[in-house]
């Protein structure tokens, strides 16, 4: 996904489909306001943001402090950095638990949350499998790691006093809904910085707050699967919203046999996804959640990952590889954003 500011359809599809959010706030910065941009380097990838601000905005601490916050957050969230307070919970002893800062909290609620709804599609615990397929820090898993099926299931998570107890040998991974919560952590700080009209990105997920001083939203169009789809772009005006996006498209390796493996695996089977969907785009007020829902989507696969997407109010998009070309399906929430902006 990528900001588009003066966005021109491709000439090989149809007009973009455009939603528009229905959390509407006028307010727009003042005139005379200009346009800041800055980016850096964070889990694993890239992350920017543009806001507007005074002219005279000095950008050294702006930049020092989204730094500062989203270092604090890989120091906590990250099973690539071996001193993380993630991985020291992935070392402790069975029976033994650590009481979680918010930010650890936040992300283990909801990443339960989401398996709990999506029937295990969701996982928090992948680390080990994630690992043995190739796709997660180079090297095989400790060797008391375990990687059951369902392995959520297992954690014991005190959400009142903000514990979470280690069953013995399971491995969190918070590659799926980290990012999205640094994006709502990375824009909450810049209104704390009284930067309330931005958007901000980290490895394509995405989440707009306020206006342009024109009164425009940021608008942004949603990466296409493969150079050959004709799908309409899917154009957004995230103002008060943000988008996350899974696929199988990006991230994938090729092993002995010659086969395509997505970096998408199912908690379920143990297996990567072996369906014809290729990409779920999720719209949501929180980028975390957008990007765990996003997620569960993908593993779930079409007509089940519609299906929850209907029953949840999740406005998702799912495109699909069919017969050489391609299909999409909109869940009703997001076919109301599109009828709204018609």
């Amino acid at each position: 996904m990528f900001p588009s500011p003066a966005p021109i359809p491709a000439p090989h599809r149809a007009p973009p489909q455009i939603a528009i959010s229905r959390q509407l706030r006028p307010e727009a910065p003042p005139w005379g306001q200009v346009l800041h941009s800055l980016q850096g380097q964070t889990m694993g990838t890239s992350w920017s943001l543009l806001c507007y601000g005074p002219a005279a905005l000095r950008l050294a601490p702006v930049q020092a402090a989204v730094q500062a916050r989203l270092d604090a957050l890989v120091a906590e969230l990250s099973h690539w950095e071996p001193r993380s307070l993630l991985c020291r919970f992935n070392g402790l002893r069975v029976g033994k638990g650590l009481d979680l800062p918010p930010d650890f909290a936040a992300v283990i609620a909801a990443a339960l949350h989401v398996a709990e709804a999506s029937a295990g599609a969701f996982d928090p615990c992948m680390g080990a499998l994630v690992q043995r397929w190739g796709f997660g820090p180079p090297g095989q898993p400790p060797a008391q790691a375990r990687a059951p099926l369902q392995a959520w299931r297992e954690l014991r998570w005190d959400a009142p006093r903000r514990h979470l107890m280690q069953p013995g040998g399971l491995m969190l991974d918070f590659s799926a809904i980290a990012k999205g919560h640094a994006v709502d952590c990375i824009s909450a700080l810049l209104v704390e910085l009284g930067l309330p009209h931005h958007l901000v990105e980290i490895g394509g997920e995405l989440r707009g707050q306020g206006l342009k001083p024109e009164g425009q939203p940021w608008w942004v169009d949603v990466e296409p699967p493969a150079t050959d789809c004709d799908l309409p772009t899917l154009r957004i005006a995230l103002h008060q919203l943000a988008v996350a996006s899974s696929g199988d498209y990006r991230r994938f390796r090729i092993d002995e046999q010659g086969r395509r493996l997505s970096h998408t695996l199912d908690p379920r089977t143990g297996q990567p996804v072996a369906h014809e969907l290729a990409l779920v785009s999720v719209l949501h007020e929180s980028a975390m959640w957008a990007d765990a829902w996003s997620t569960a989507l993908m593993v779930l696969g079409p007509e089940q990952g519609l299906t929850l997407a209907a029953s949840r109010g999740l406005a998702a998009r799912l495109v699909l590889r069919e017969g050489g070309g391609w299909r999409q399906l909109l869940s009703p929430a997001l076919q109301a954003l599109l009828e709204d902006a018609a």
